[in-house]
């Protein structure tokens, strides 16, 4: 990596100064989650760009943090945004316009995510994530690392499920094909999955060979068919506000009368207007994360909510696993990536639990059943499972 400039000890504007004293936060303090300024333009990025200013320049090389954590943990319950510099500001009201005028998550626009994330490069995902490359929260209740919590929590989605061999499970975002596998090999069931990412389906493919699973390249909105179990793991955050009473609409249609639809799921703590602009920019295009209300409100009359689970807490250790795994992965990967993807991608993972950590970001599971399913339903806590 190339080497960042000392810092410049200049004096930032005031109003920056006591904003980020808010949250405790300093330029060029000592503590681990202050700023170290190496370049003055970093002042004018945040009083004309607010979060976006601030990921830019991170990723320019215009600051540091040694704990990028714990700085956004402090920045995110101090509530900033809502104070954020007045022309920031009005960029910020512009991004809630064009999320509120615009279907950012239409069918043309629905593989964009894929073009520009997932397909970013197979060999940092299998770097960073466990050996079945699961990219969604982990389950830590007794788990004793990554491996073990991503094991605990897809034997916690099976169990939720209900899943019984000889059955269909439907399976929208499947990734690189980590839960299906695991589905069919443990439960006897047979998976068709999806995926908008070509680079998420190809080894899909491949580490599904010989199981029972169908993997496409689709649209959720395209499927056809009937299944007796539905499940949806980090995937949701890619429809859409305008887009949710399709997408249960579908699923609803897809399910059996008797069948159960477990969605897994990132939420924000109240109603968020748009994305943080340099997720959305950078990481997770025409990314929309769901409030309690807004996911409640589509789910009415379409759907029984039979279990509601938040384990928001562990995606912060899960997220502080993967940047572990990144940058021990870095000296290998850095003959194929350049010195500002390695900034970005740890201010993406580093930033995002320190959001889980502030609470504003919550995981959750839902188990849903049709209106007219029999029986009922009995949630299930598993203490620490691997079956």
């Amino acid at each position: 990596m190339s080497s960042i400039p000392a810092p410049l000890g200049l004096k930032p504007p005031t109003v920056l100064s006591e904003l980020l004293a808010r949250a405790d936060v300093r330029f060029d303090g000592a503590r681990p989650w202050d700023l170290r300024v190496h370049r003055q333009r970093l002042y004018r990025r945040l009083l004309t760009q607010w979060s976006l200013g601030a990921g830019e320049s991170y990723v320019d090389g215009d600051w540091d943090c040694d704990r990028l954590d714990m700085l956004f943990e402090r920045l995110l319950r101090a509530d900033l945004d809502r104070n954020a510099p007045g022309s920031a500001r009005f960029k910020l009201m512009l991004e809630s316009l064009r999320h509120r005028l615009f279907n950012l998550q239409s069918v043309a626009r629905a593989h964009q995510v894929g073009e520009r994330h997932y397909d970013v490069g197979n060999d940092v995902f299998e770097a960073m994530l466990d050996s079945r490359m699961i990219y969604s929260c982990g389950y830590w209740e007794q788990a004793q690392d990554l491996e073990q919590a991503q094991e605990h929590k897809l034997a916690m989605i099976c169990r939720k499920l209900e899943l019984r061999p000889g059955e269909t499970l439907l399976d929208i975002g499947c990734g690189w094909g980590g839960l299906a596998h695991y589905a069919a090999e443990r439960h006897g069931v047979t998976v068709t999955g999806v995926t908008i990412s070509k680079e998420q389906l190809a080894l899909a493919r491949q580490r599904c060979a010989g199981l029972p699973v169908t993997l496409l390249l689709q649209d959720y909105r395209s499927l056809q068919g009937r299944f007796d179990k539905i499940v949806s793991v980090g995937m949701f955050e890619h429809v859409g506000l305008k887009n949710y009473a399709t997408y249960f609409d579908t699923a609803r249609r897809l399910l059996a009368p008797d069948g159960l639809f477990l969605l897994h799921t990132i939420g924000v703590d109240r109603s968020a207007p748009h994305t943080d602009p340099w997720i959305e920019r950078y990481i997770f295009p025409n990314g929309k994360l769901p409030s309690p209300a807004e996911l409640s409100g589509a789910l009415e009359g379409r759907f029984v909510i039979e279990d509601w689970h938040n384990f928001g807490p562990d995606y912060d250790r899960t997220l502080m696993c993967w940047a572990e795994r990144f940058e021990a992965a870095w000296p290998r990967l850095s003959a194929r990536y350049d010195e500002a993807f390695c900034r970005m991608f740890r201010y993406y993972l580093l930033s995002c639990a320190g959001f889980f950590r502030s609470r504003q970001g919550q995981l959750w599971q839902l188990v849903l059943s049709r209106p007219e399913r029999r029986g009922g339903y009995r949630s299930f806590r598993p203490g620490g499972v691997t079956a």
